[in-house]
Parts: structure tokens; sequence; C-alpha cells
């Protein structure tokens, strides 16, 4: 069990050595099967590692497994180790799995392009990052996964260097990242400092006797860390730029691994976030919030991508706030079906756009329901899947984790108006999309540039994929079928028991209104879009807070970049300039000026030289006959 662990996480570290050392050795074809063939080995191993788990007894399902110890330190202790439990198992299986798909289509996506060798390194070092992160022993080998991921990240939405956009996006979301990392590592030295140890079950087992302040800045740290890697409000405005990166990458960083980094850190380190319950509530709230004000802006978007991109944030909200209210199976639930419908929506988009070579205006769309039928038959079960319309996956993993929050008293009551209140904004901005996108007449722009992918072999990595996740998009819910049958929240209950327990007319509730409001989304944008029987509403300060993504973007350029630019441009002007650029002139000319008195010095006459000597030796007598006296 353990070496198939090892070899889960370690198959795609060597795809990325190799294809690194390899060069321009590897053709780029090459290059793209090896990081596919890796991430495939990963999902095999994880498999194997699942089997053996289940032959256990419920109450053994836990593994640790050290490689080596590389840093000791009086009673602390670290080293490279894994743990093998039923949540990091899980976690393994829907990173290499849907991770798999999306390199494996990348093969298709990607194809002559001429940086595709360090593209698939990339994805194979972000793989291996992310199950770094979920099969992490302990919290010093999670946050060195958590900044590994973060750096992929920066070199994937960068990965195309001749577009500034691309860059300025990487730098946006490496900044973001890097100051929730930087909370995150604070809250580890502050249990390093109480408990002496990181390791989980050292941690776990002693955290209640932290309290106090120290307890609730550990877990308000710790949530630093979750609410940036996730995009959730206030760290958010990273994910929408990440948009400038290729369309897969947008599939990997969104569906199945980086921004669900944060629902996952909820669930892995629940005894701790359970000891400062202010702390967890928030974790909801910010969720809820995300969740509505996410689906607002993605009302208005236009880019293809970015709509979807919102969507990732909305349904990372619903994740939030079910971790927050202690609803881990079904936070977990819910992250795996999305992971199967966003991975889906992000590359149906990607073949839209190949088709349109490269375009993701959706103003310069329409009609491709006619010209792209298979791919618009994609789309549709993955937008139905999210917004929660039976029986498809997202029906049946997002309806429990509302009912949760049903029955998690006043506040959660709230939360879960909130929650049925997203649902019907999914339903409304997922088929604005597809209507725009799909339906009515071709656009002149379609005709004009549509070219369809046809039976070639890169068009034949992109189908196979997409019809894949459209598979898992219809019966991945189908697992667990809240109250009836539960084995995925049997599963990891040992590791992470819910603290709420909805009842079977709380679930009926929650599934009748949370169906019934995506429903009525759905109706409005036909109504809207499709039908053409109403004229899209217009409301001119709210279309321009919502265009403007609630002003967070000029917020933060107001509060935190102009103040930076200025005190930087200010310290040049009055430091740098006269201090240290000054003094290196000074030390320069004054080098130059010695030199020249020297140089005048060396005149070649004899009689010169024999005075210098003469005068230096009678000064040393006269020295000397002082010192002697």
């Amino acid at each position: 069990m353990i070496t198939a662990a090892w070899i889960c996480l370690l198959s795609p570290l060597a795809a990325a050595l190799l294809i690194t050392l390899g060069g321009t050795r590897l053709t780029r074809r090459l290059a793209g099967y090896l990081a596919t063939l890796s991430v495939l080995v990963s999902f095999v191993a994880a498999l194997v590692t699942l089997f053996l788990l289940l032959d256990e007894p419920a109450e053994e399902r836990s593994h640790a497994s050290t490689l080596w110890t590389w840093l000791s330190a009086g009673d602390f202790e670290a080293g490279l180790s894994i743990l093998v439990d039923p949540l990091s198992v899980f976690m393994m299986l829907v990173v290499s799995g849907v991770g798999f798909l999306i390199v494996a289509y990348s093969i298709g996506y990607m194809d002559r392009s001429d940086e595709e060798r360090r593209y698939f390194a990339y994805m194979a070092l972000f793989v291996f990052s992310m199950l770094l992160l979920v099969q992490s022993g302990d919290l010093l080998i999670l946050l060195a996964g958590w900044g590994l991921v973060g750096l992929c990240s920066y070199l994937l939405i960068g990965y195309e260097q001749e577009r500034p956009a691309a860059i300025a996006a990487a730098k946006k979301a490496f900044i973001m990242n890097a100051f929730g990392d930087a909370t995150m590592a604070l809250a580890l030295f502050l249990l390093i400092q109480r408990l002496g140890t990181l390791e989980y079950g050292g941690v776990f087992a002693q955290i209640d006797t932290v309290g106090g302040w120290a307890m609730t800045l550990i877990a308000l740290g710790l949530l630093g860390g979750a609410v940036a890697k996730s995009a959730q409000i206030p760290l958010h405005t990273w994910l929408p730029d990440a948009m400038e990166g290729p369309t897969p990458v947008s599939a990997l960083i969104h569906a199945a691994t980086m921004v669900v980094a944060g629902a996952f850190l909820l669930v892995r380190l629940n005894p701790v976030f359970e000891q400062a319950p202010r702390i967890q509530d928030l974790a909801a709230g910010l969720g809820a919030i995300t969740l509505l004000v996410a689906g607002l802006i993605a009302l208005v978007q236009t880019d293809i991508k970015r709509v979807i991109a919102y969507s990732t944030m909305s349904q990372i909200g619903y994740m939030f706030l079910g971790a927050g209210l202690t609803a881990y199976g079904n936070s977990m639930f819910h992250l795996m079906t999305h992971a199967f419908f966003k991975a889906l929506l992000f590359l149906g988009a990607g073949i839209v756009i190949h088709a349109l070579v490269g375009n993701q205006e959706m103003r310069n769309m329409g009609g491709l329901g006619r010209m792209l039928p298979k791919t618009y038959t994609a789309m549709l079960i993955g937008a139905l899947a999210l917004v929660g319309i039976p029986p498809l996956a997202g029906f049946f993993s997002k309806d429990p984790l509302l009912a949760a929050a049903l029955d998690a008293g006043a506040y959660g009551q709230v939360l879960w108006a909130v929650g049925l209140a997203g649902t019907f904004l999914t339903g409304l901005y997922a088929f604005r999309m597809i209507f725009i996108v799909f339906g009515g007449e071709p656009s002149p722009f379609a005709r004009e540039h549509l070219h369809r992918p046809g039976h070639t072999m890169p068009a034949l990595w992109m189908a196979w994929t997409v019809g894949a996740l459209t598979v898992l998009s219809v019966i991945g819910g189908w697992i667990q079928f809240s109250p009836f049958w539960h084995p995925l929240t049997d599963f990891l209950d040992p590791v992470a028991a819910p603290g709420v327990e909805p009842s079977g007319l709380q679930d009926a509730v929650t599934s009748v209104l949370s169906v019934g409001l995506g429903a009525v989304g759905i109706g409005v944008a036909w109504w809207i879009y499709s039908a053409r029987r109403a004229a899209v509403p217009r409301f001119a300060f709210g279309q321009r807070v919502l265009e403007h993504r609630f002003y967070f973007d000029e917020l933060y350029d107001a509060v935190f970049y102009r103040p930076a630019a200025w005190l930087a441009a200010a310290a040049i002007r009055l430091v740098e300039g006269p201090l240290i650029a000054g003094s290196i002139q000074g030390v320069t000319e004054g080098a130059r000026l010695l030199a020249t008195r020297v140089t005048e010095a060396q005149t070649g006459l004899l009689r010169t030289y024999a005075l210098a000597l003469g005068s230096g030796a009678a000064i040393l007598t006269l020295v000397f006959l002082a010192v002697r006296a």
C-alpha cells in the first residue's frame, strides 16, 4: 500500500525530470505522451492504494511513511513523509484521475505548439505538487506542496511568455497566493512554538491545550492560506485573470487541483478549526458571500472562460460553506463531482476556442450548436450538472451540502438561503453562456472563422477525454444519494466525521427548492437569451458595478499598488539616487582622482625617487626615536 502511494506521488515528478533533462532529444509528442503516462500511472497506483485500504478495518486505515528525516533541531524533527488514509486516497484519485484526462486532452490542444516540452514538464510538475500537498504526512510537507502548487500555477498561467497579459496574470496569482502562504507559515510557527510538532497526529492530539488568542490566530492564519489558494473573497481577484493561460491549464487549476486545496485544508485540519468555531463560521460565511458575488459577476462576463472561472469561485464557495459548518463528507463529495463537470466545461470551451482560432469572446459566437453538435451536447450536460439538475452529478452533491446548512442552526439557515439564491444564479449565468454560444443562428464571425476539428489525431485526443468527462458528469454522483446511502461519507468518517446530519425532510425540501430555483434560472436565461421575448434588463449602476467586479481590483490598486509604487519611486529619488548610487559614484571618482595623483608622481626621474626614499627613511628614523624616548 505504501509503495503504491509513493509511486503515485513520484511518477509525475519523474516525468517532469525526464522531459527537462531530455531537452530537444525528446520530440514534442513524446513529451506529451510521457507526461500523460506518468499521471495515468499515478491514477492506477491510487486505485491500488484504495483497494488495499478497503481491505482493512475502518479504524486502522491510517498509515504514515517517512522516506528520510531532513531536519532535526532539538525535539523537533521533519522528514519527507506521506500519510495514507481515506481523505488522502480520495484526493489522490480525484487529482490523478481528472488530471490524467486533462493532460491527455493537452496532447491534442497543444499540438504544434513551439514549447510543448516545457508545457508538459510544467503540467507533470503541477500534478506532483498537488499530490504532495494531499499526501503530506505533516504540515511542513503540506506547506511545501502548497508553495510548489503556487509556483507551478505561476509558470503555467504565464506559459505564453510573449504576451504581457499572461505575465501580468501570472505575477498577480503568485503574489496573492504568496500572501496566503505567509499567513499559513506564521500559523505553523505558532504551532511549533505551542506544541513542538507539525505531525498531524501530534497536532490533533494536543490542539485542545492551545486555546485563547493563539488558537484563533492559528486557525485564522490557516484560513488565510485556504482563502487565497481557493480564490475566495477577499483574495479572489487573481482567478479570473488566470484565464490568460492555455485552456487545459485553466481546467487543471480550476477543476481538481489548486483551487480546491483550500476546501481540502479545511477538512484535513478539521480538529484544529473545531477548536476555533468562530473561524469556522467565518469560513462558511466567506464561502456564502463568494458564491453569491461570483454568481452575480458571471452574469455580465463576455469571455467564455471567465464565466466558467467565476462559476468555479461560486462552487468552491459551496465547499467552504459545507466545510465551515462541519459537513465534511458532503463538501468533499461536491469537490469530486465539481472536478468532473467543471473540467468538462473548460475542455468543451477549449474545443470551441480551438475551432474559432483562439477567440474567447462570446459575442463573436452563436449558433455553434449546429456547427459543433457533440461539443454542444457535452457542454449542455456539464451546465445541467453544474446547476444541479437530476440525475446528473451536481444534484447528488450540492443539495445534501445545502441541507446540512439547514441543520446547522440559525446561522446555517441564513447560509442555506444564500446557497439557494446561488443556485438560481447558477442556472441563469450557466445557460446564458449556453444560449449565447450555441443557440440561435451562427454569427458572421463564426461562419467566417470556424473550422471543424475533423478526425485528426489531435482532435481525437480532445474528443475522447471530453467524452469520458461527460460520462462522469452523468454518473459520477450516483456513488452517494443522501439520506439513503452515503458510502463516501462513511469512508471519510474516521478522518472527518460530520458535525451536522440533516434529516430526510430537510434533504427533500432542499432538493425541491434547489432544483426548482435552478430550473427557474434556466427558464429566465431561455426567455432572455434564446426565445428573445424579453429585453435584457439593464440597470446602469448595477451593470457597471458587476462589470468592474465590485471594484475589488480598483480598491486593491488604490490601497496597495499605488502607495507601494509611490513609495518605491520616492525611495529611488531620495535614497537610492543620492545615497546608494551617489556613494558608489563618489567612491569611483575618489579612486580615479587618487590614481591620477599617483600617476603624476611617476616622473621617471632618478633623483625624484632617491629624494622620496631618503625622506621616507628620515621620517621612519624620527618615529623610531620618538617611540624609544
